[in-house]
């Protein structure tokens, strides 16, 4: 998953980046309406974490714009303001789901991986195949029914190219997808997350290289 944090309190938006990062979500931040909405534009967010109260282009006005441009981004709007006629408002210009400040870090990413749901075809929860099973939300993985320990990026790696669903993905679409904008364009992070991602999980190999494409997952 990768989210845009829209916050411009820089202490806040970077306690939360940090806190999405250990929960192996890839997170941008911007702080200001403007900055978010040209990301939003070259970017493939999956959802939005929209301060409501944002100096030059208002909050509500970045969401409408969302909504009405980009309607595959789930937008979960935060404000300082907890009424309900705030909550009715936000719903009312394309807010998908409300969190009033302040918030419980565990509360934020149980709602964004509900709102991630609701941006895929349904499936089951759990990924299994090929004697891998990974569970997204136990952050557990299995292979033949023994426990792999991996890190958190090795985890979300692992979980896009098991989303893919056998198709084949480039190192580049890897990086967009498990990485932050922060990521170096020509980093080889990819590949070496990969290599170790096989070493954990053992023999017969179920991460396979397509020369001069990159890789997919199965047989």
């Amino acid at each position: 998953m990768r989210v845009l944090i829209v916050e411009d309190e820089p202490y806040l938006a970077d306690a939360v980046r940090a806190g999405l990062r250990r929960a192996t979500i890839a997170a941008d931040v911007v702080h200001d309406g403007e900055a978010a909405l040209e990301q939003i534009a070259v970017n493939d967010y999956e959802i939005v974490l929209l301060d409501r109260d944002l100096p030059g282009i208002h909050g509500d006005e970045v969401c409408r714009r969302i909504a009405a441009e980009h309607p595959g981004v789930r937008v979960l709007m935060l404000t300082a303001a907890g009424s309900l006629w705030d909550r009715v408002s936000g719903f009312e210009i394309g807010a998908d789901d409300y969190l009033p400040k302040p918030f419980e870090l565990p509360e934020l990413v149980a709602r964004l991986r509900a709102l991630e749901r609701r941006t895929q075809p349904a499936r089951p929860p759990v990924l299994e195949s090929h004697g891998v099973r990974l569970d997204p939300f136990r952050r557990e993985v299995y292979r033949d029914g023994s426990s792999v320990r991996l890190s958190p990026k090795e985890f979300a790696v692992l979980q896009v190219l098991m989303k893919a669903e056998g198709g084949v993905l480039s190192a580049e679409d890897i990086l967009e997808q498990a990485w932050d904008a922060n990521a170096d364009p020509f980093t080889n992070s990819p590949r070496v997350t990969i290599s170790n991602l096989r070493k954990h999980l053992g023999g017969p190999k179920v991460i396979q290289t397509v020369p001069g494409a990159g890789y997919r997952f199965g047989d």
